[in-house]
């Protein structure tokens, strides 16, 4: 029972986590830190956490997935017909080809650094090794300044709009999808950075429209999930242990992190409507020097501090 008893607190976390700009790997991280679970050996419980929310943003943006796929198929035509242009791509179109130009980057993670390592294994290591704890702390606080970095440029470019100096932008150009692109892969590495906070303010800073900005941040997570899922799966598949996974608790995990993934966007996404998110400013930064401080003690003292559940 205490398995699935987990399970369903880590479907919380996760949920709560993934899209709100708090960072789930960071808290993940700090769950089972905290817990005595290994990070290392909840690698696929992780990923299949995400599958989860996976299937909560789909639900939620299931329109918008359904005018992309139309998209593609205009987009298909138009090629073997020779109609298309650049310039005369549609709302969606656009949206269509600027996903893929951002996921482009991720690439950039299957870079060697020596040692049989990739750049993307930098992330196993920083959530698996308790030794690193610190790194979820600075990261998180990181995520504190790119949030009020971001809110700070989106308040500053919407007075200019009202002025007339500039205009914030619904379509993204090849240059913001990049900037984009790149953020989420130091993201996807950093366990306490928060992907979706520190890609919104990306875009922010790029003059893109907040609720835009929001809205491709969360789409582009689908296929990034997707091959992080991948990938993790034919790891485990390689093990030598194989693949040895009680599934009861994972689907549980995965159900919970759905349901409650799905409220997590729609609060999101009000909270952005309504400039709260100096919400998640105060708290990033105040659990990222909380875990910082615990870092520092559980260094000198050689010991870590550790709820277990009876």
């Amino acid at each position: 029972m205490i398995d699935y008893i987990l399970a369903a607190l880590q479907g919380v976390v996760q949920g709560l986590t993934e899209f709100l700009p708090v960072s789930s790997s960071g808290h993940l991280n700090m769950f089972q830190h905290f817990t005595g679970i290994s990070g290392e050996g909840n690698l696929f419980f992780n990923v299949m956490l995400h599958l989860g929310t996976l299937v909560a943003v789909c639900i939620f943006y299931y329109k918008l997935i359904f005018r992309l796929i139309k998209a593609f198929g205009s987009m298909v035509k138009k090629l073997f017909t020779g109609k298309l242009r650049f310039k005369s791509l549609t709302n969606d179109e656009n949206l269509l080809l600027m996903l893929v130009v951002g996921l482009v980057p991720l690439f950039l993670l299957f870079v060697p650094i020596g040692n049989d390592m990739k750049i993307k294994d930098l992330a196993d290591i920083l959530t698996g090794d308790k030794s690193y704890f610190i790194v979820t702390g600075i990261s998180l606080l990181l995520t504190s300044v790119l949030l009020f970095a971001g809110s700070k440029i989106n308040r500053k470019n919407e007075e200019l709009q009202i002025m007339g100096k500039t205009k914030l932008k619904s379509r993204y150009t090849v240059l913001d999808a990049i900037t984009v692109g790149v953020v989420q892969c130091v993201a996807a590495i950093l366990p306490g950075l928060s992907r979706s906070g520190s890609t919104l303010a990306a875009g922010q800073a790029r003059s893109i429209k907040k609720q835009d900005a929001l809205d491709f941040t969360f789409i582009l997570a689908i296929p990034s999930i997707l091959a992080a899922a991948l990938l993790e799966f034919l790891d485990a598949l390689k093990a030598p242990e194989g693949l040895s996974v009680d599934f009861g608790p994972v689907i549980v995990g995965m159900v919970v992190a759905a349901v409650v993934g799905y409220f997590s966007i729609a609060l999101f996404k009000w909270l952005l409507k309504t400039d709260r998110t100096y919400i998640f400013v105060i708290y990033t930064a105040i659990v990222g020097l909380a875990v910082i401080g615990i870092s520092i003690y559980e260094m000198i003292s050689a010991s870590t501090v550790c709820f277990t559940f009876t």
